[in-house]
């Protein structure tokens, strides 16, 4: 397969569109702009081996956050995208079917390893399939799917959770987790910090045995242990980041509406419009220094991401005028 084409790369849109403005605002992912404060880290973290206190440190707060009740179902890695990468090598050759358009690593990673994969329009058309893949909220729709539908799926099923974070908690089946069930949780996304690449994985104990094998001693780094305890512990700021990014959002698609957009979904962190013109918008916010996602098998959608402060949504406003 092709790579999977991402955002978040400036550096190819700075050579397409020399003469833009700087600095640019990326769009084109579905980060928090506004990112988690770190504060100074110990220089033990730094300098020496990441501990197995620190990694349960990091571990008991992941569980708390994401309603966990058992610490032997978790296990923590650099980032979701390794997990994805992971999993279809620890399953033999099977028939995957994966809920989409979604994120198109789920499948390039699967037909990677050999695996008969196929995207279906609808949950019900994944019945006889040995894995099951669903993005939970979609990316890039925002399509959520009720557990109790989930909860019907043969077969073993993988949720990716990663934009789950600001919805309410029992969209999650990380709480009640069902058998033959892997759920992925992102935590760079709605922390704003994807460069500390720290993801987990929650399923049963014999599966989180096997992940934590392949992933191999000291997968996660000793800052992003630490920082990830910080923040997964601090209610405060994400009941206040989730405030924040609601009225953000409202704000967003309200931008998008008056410029000819049709909202077609989205989650707190991103909207997904369809245009008639998409690409001469995106060409136009090119040239005002502004990146959004584009989506090859779907040429009239664009994804943007949220406006870090009221200088990007002014420039948004004016580019999109």
């Amino acid at each position: 397969m092709e790579p999977v084409a991402h955002g978040g790369d400036l550096g190819a849109v700075r050579s397409r569109y020399p003469g833009a403005p700087e600095p640019w605002i990326d769009l084109s992912t579905g980060i928090n702009p506004v990112p988690y404060p770190v504060a100074p880290l110990p220089v033990e973290v730094w300098s020496c081996l990441p501990t197995r206190r620190q990694e349960q440190a990091l571990l008991e707060a992941a569980a708390a956050r994401y309603g966990v009740r058992d610490l032997a179902t978790i296990v923590a890695s650099p980032g979701t995208q390794a997990l994805i990468q992971l999993l279809p090598r620890l399953v033999p050759r099977s028939r995957v079917a994966i809920f989409g358009p979604t994120y198109e690593e789920h499948e390039a990673c699967w037909t990677r390893q050999g695996h008969e994969v196929s995207v279906v329009a609808s949950i019900d058309r994944a019945a006889g399939a040995d894995v099951v893949i669903v993005v939970n909220p979609n990316n890039p729709t925002g399509l959520l799917l009720p557990p109790a539908t989930l909860r019907r799926t043969d077969g073993l099923l993988v949720v990716d959770e990663a934009f789950v974070d600001l919805l309410p908690p029992d969209a999650s089946l990380a709480p009640d987790l069902p058998e033959n069930t892997i759920v992925l949780r992102s935590f760079g996304k709605v922390y704003g910090l994807a460069g500390v690449r720290l993801g987990f994985a929650i399923a049963e104990r014999r599966i989180v045995d096997r992940i934590r094998d392949e992933l191999g001693p000291w997968a996660v780094s000793g800052p992003a242990l630490e920082i990830g305890r910080r923040a997964l512990g601090d209610a405060a700021w994400l009941q206040a980041a989730a405030a924040r990014l609601a009225a953000d959002r409202q704000r967003l698609d309200e931008l998008l509406i008056a410029a000819g957009g049709e909202i077609l979904g989205g989650t707190p962190l991103f909207s997904l419009a369809r245009h008639r013109d998409a690409a001469g918008v995106a060409d136009r916010l090119g040239r005002h220094g502004i990146h959004v996602r584009r989506f090859t098998r779907a040429p009239q959608w664009l994804r943007f991401g949220l406006p870090g402060d009221a200088t990007a949504f002014s420039r948004l406003a004016d580019a999109l005028a």
